[in-house]
């Protein structure tokens, strides 16, 4: 189909890495660095994201040839 299961599992697992990191530094006292890796997670699930959504814009622009 369009969107390969491996990509789900990417996202899945850095979020849930994410979720543990903050988990645990929001417990040791370190919530400004809880925060920041909570942040740096999103940037680079969203990177992921825009990357697939670009190469569904390019499908659409070759299906409909507007290049």
């Amino acid at each position: 189909m369009g969107i390969d299961v491996d990509v789900i599992f990417k996202i899945a697992g850095v979020g849930i890495v994410v979720a543990f990191l903050h988990t645990i530094l929001d417990q040791v006292g370190k919530k400004e660095y809880a925060q920041w890796v909570t942040l740096f997670g999103f940037i680079y699930i969203l990177f992921m994201v825009v990357t697939i959504v670009d190469g569904l814009f390019q499908k659409i622009r070759s299906v409909f040839l507007f290049q």
